[in-house]
């Protein structure tokens, strides 16, 4: 199974129209206000001798604190434009990127037998993944891990969606950020509430631990506080 054309093509867009500057994507917080807060869930569940994948790595700014507090990481994403925004954002090569679709069974299965068992990173892509993609990114994330690694999950709930749309309904309209996200048509928080658990689940996933939490954007509401989109975490391993 692989993903659609126009899902590509959407993501190839929006990377290929977003400048190097940081934060210039609506998701791209700082890792203080990511990585780091999502680790300190990771840590206790986790050997950080393993090496982590971020998947769906976009710019790489998540995977470059990865890289600070794990061996070896590595950021995959399906845009080829967003891998290339990460090296160059990355001259040192604190880490590793490359692209791969994660609806890729073979191409996945073989990074897992190169790398072996690693623990996985993956913030907010199983919601806006088309409907049919959502199992096989999670069995991504199963095929990941092997026996001895954790992941972290971390996905926009349903009501995010109502957080969005009065965001759009701002004075002005959409914010600058929040209108490219329309305009390539991506679709963010399109999964159900229950339906992110099903699908671990249904991809031979246990979720150790879980629990509601925010994902922190680079918007801002009129009066200047930061947008934050509810989410939940759930930190996993294979069943």
């Amino acid at each position: 199974m692989s993903v659609s054309e126009r899902y590509r093509q959407a993501w190839e867009s929006y990377w290929r129209e977003t400048s190097d500057a940081p934060g210039d994507a609506i998701w791209d917080a700082d890792p203080s206000l990511s990585a780091a807060p999502h680790l300190d869930l990771l840590a206790p569940h986790a050997d950080t001798s393993l090496p982590i994948v971020d998947l769906g790595c976009g710019n790489g700014t998540q995977t470059r604190y990865l890289a600070a507090r794990f061996g070896r990481a590595l950021g995959v994403d399906l845009s080829q434009a967003a891998v290339e925004h990460a090296r160059r954002a990355d001259p040192a090569g604190a880490a590793e990127y490359r692209r791969l679709s994660l609806t890729d069974a073979a191409a996945v299965a073989d990074l897992a037998r190169r790398l072996g068992d690693t623990n996985v990173y993956m913030r907010a892509v199983i919601h806006q993944s088309d409907a049919a993609d959502r199992r096989p990114v999670a069995e991504a994330v199963a095929t990941l891990l092997g026996r001895r690694g954790r992941g972290f999950v971390v996905e926009l709930t349903a009501r995010s969606k109502a957080v969005l749309g009065e965001l759009a309904a701002s004075p002005g309209g959409p914010p600058p950020k929040l209108r490219r996200v329309f305009d390539h048509g991506l679709r963010p928080a399109d999964a159900a509430g229950k339906e992110v658990p099903e699908v671990l689940a249904e991809a031979g996933l246990e979720i150790l631990a879980d629990g509601p939490t925010a994902l922190a954007q680079t918007e801002q509401w009129p009066d200047g506080s930061r947008v934050e989109l509810p989410a939940r975490w759930f930190v996993v391993s294979r069943a």
